[in-house]
């Protein structure tokens, strides 16, 4: 607010401005936005999206005012940046406490109102949820805290659950919570909590299954901090999710939903012993309870019918990358690599009756002028996409049904209340 007076002072003294407007200025209220608080957290898209434009337009793209449209849909978007962050968060607050984040020396004659005391945090990043702050006084029963903005918290009950043994006495050097320490603090409510930064990361993509369009894409917990897209660069192993595949080779096959498969302990594998996740082995039950209970024995014995080579080929046709899946049988564990895009789109194909389509993220681009320069083209599921026959589809879906209905993920259907979901846990 001082500022904003000081500014509007010199272009009233430089004749910028007139006496009336001078007046109106001054009686604006100013909004003052919170650190890195904005109505939509796109920032991976946004990276996404110069990195292609560049990639086309070279150095025009900075200097010729060109506008991009995404496929983003703003309250999905900011919905899924949410999801992301509160899954990795609240996952933080079971951790044990690793320390704070750095160390500032505060002088003991410094107020906490003094500004030399927020100005300490100058160089940190502060988050809009994880505030980056400052401890002023540390006891066990009680932390006070200046955020970078200048705001005094005081901690205490809950809130400081999580970092009791760095208020310690006998608290080591490295988890010492004392004046001057770097924390991170989490507004519950009324009451502040002190936690730690995420040292797990997260993505998260949603797309239309009929074009291809993103709706939504978070490649990480925060774009400041890690520029990595999870969603894109991250090849992981897909695990169980990459199961369904699997099933849906082997009904093309012969195999029906209802054929019955030994899930019993195998032999003659060398050093490896598969087991089910839980340990069990229920002897012969149909396909579709050992996808729904995401039986590891099921799956190997299904690709042992197949054989790895047949089966990795048969993903391919969802748009898996051949070459990043194991010609073995750990293949039916899903053992192999595939990004969350790539998995995404694969399970694109399956919910759009077998058609395989490309992800979508940029829809337009304009000029200056408002010509359009780039529009991509409409997705037409016809034959010459048709990867998989529609019937291979239909079977797979009504397995995947069952998952959400009676198997891994049945808390999915039982707390949305919603009959139409499908989908496959996965755990690597």
């Amino acid at each position: 607010r001082n500022r904003q007076l000081v500014v509007l002072m010199r272009m009233h003294g430089q004749g910028v401005i007139d006496d009336a407007q001078y007046a109106a200025a001054k009686a604006e209220k100013l909004g003052v936005r919170a650190p890195g608080d904005m109505e939509v957290h796109a920032e991976y898209v946004a990276e996404m999206a110069r990195a292609q434009v560049y990639a086309r337009y070279g150095e025009e793209a900075y200097s010729t005012g060109m506008k991009v449209v995404t496929t983003l849909r703003a309250n999905e978007q900011q919905a899924a940046y949410k999801a992301v962050r509160k899954t990795l968060i609240d996952r933080e607050l079971q951790l044990a406490w690793r320390g704070p984040e750095d160390h500032e020396e505060l002088d003991d004659n410094l107020d906490d109102t003094d500004p030399l005391v927020s100005q300490a945090l100058v160089d940190y990043n502060d988050d809009e949820t994880l505030r980056v702050a400052i401890v002023t006084e540390a006891a066990p029963k009680k932390v006070v805290a200046v955020l970078a903005s200048g705001e005094i918290v005081t901690i205490t009950g809950k809130g400081l659950r999580q970092v009791q043994p760095g208020l310690s006495s006998k608290a080591g050097a490295k988890i010492k919570v004392q004046r001057g320490s770097v924390v991170r603090v989490l507004q519950q409510g009324k009451d502040w909590t002190i936690t730690q930064w995420p040292e797990a990361e997260s993505a998260l993509v949603a797309l239309n299954p009929r074009d291809g369009e993103v709706h939504a894409l978070v490649g990480g917990f925060d774009f400041r901090s890690n520029q990595f897209n999870h969603v894109t660069q991250g090849w992981r192993q897909p695990g169980s999710s990459f199961k369904p595949f699997l099933y849906a080779a082997a009904m093309e096959n012969g195999v029906m939903p209802e054929t019955l498969v030994n899930d019993a302990p195998l032999s003659g594998l060398g050093d490896w012993s598969p087991q089910n996740a839980d340990g069990s082995a229920d002897g012969p039950i149909t396909l579709r309870e050992g996808l729904a209970r995401s039986k590891n024995l099921v799956s190997i014995r299904l690709v042992q019918l197949l054989g790895p080579q047949a089966a990795r080929e048969w993903a391919g046709r969802y748009g898996f990358d051949v070459a990043k899946q194991p010609d073995n049988l750990t293949l039916a564990l899903g053992a192999g690599s595939t990004t969350p895009m790539q998995l995404a789109s694969a399970y694109a194909v399956i919910a759009n009756g077998g058609y395989k389509i490309a992800p979508v993220v940029i829809k337009r681009i304009t000029d200056a002028e408002g010509k359009v320069v780039f529009e991509a083209p409409k997705a037409v599921l016809d034959e010459s996409q048709h990867a998989v026959s529609t019937r291979s589809t239909f079977m797979i879906s009504s397995l995947l049904q069952e998952v959400t209905r009676s198997g891994t993920a049945a808390r999915a259907q039982g707390q949305l209340k919603r009959p139409d979901l499908y989908g496959k846990t996965g755990t690597t």
